[in-house]
């Protein structure tokens, strides 16, 4: 049996420090890292839900996407695209192949918005 809490926190928890990283990244113009990270943030969200919603660990899957749907999140059109393009920086940020030119600050900061947006649906959903 699994302490669903200590697990629900320690996802919530240490996606706090990533979004920090995130924006510090951002803001210094490493935006495939930042966005990297704000994908992190994102998955640890999601995990932290799906723990909290199956009372079970959480996969050792990286798509912000099919977390979402075990978890069982209600999400609209726009939130499931989201996920579906922040996906893409999970990759980049680990996989040689899926390598392409880096995001510009304007193009970085319009993705941080809308992961800003995703992110602060689901610690409502946590709390």
């Amino acid at each position: 049996m699994i302490d669903v809490n200590k697990q629900v926190a320690f996802w919530r928890d240490s996606s706090l420090e990533d979004w920090d990283v995130a924006r510090d990244l951002v803001k210094k113009g490493r935006t495939r890292h930042g966005l990297f990270f704000a994908h992190l943030t994102l998955e640890k969200l999601l995990k932290a839900l799906v723990v909290r919603r199956t009372n079970d660990l959480a996969p050792r899957i990286h798509n912000l996407v099919r977390l979402a749907q075990l978890a069982d999140a209600e999400l609209i059109e726009a939130q499931v695209d989201t996920l579906a393009e922040m996906n893409a920086f999970n990759l980049e940020g680990r996989y040689p192949e899926f390598l392409t030119p880096p995001p510009d600050k304007a193009e970085a900061k319009v993705y941080m918005k809308k992961a800003e947006e995703i992110r602060t649906w689901l610690m409502s959903l946590l709390s």
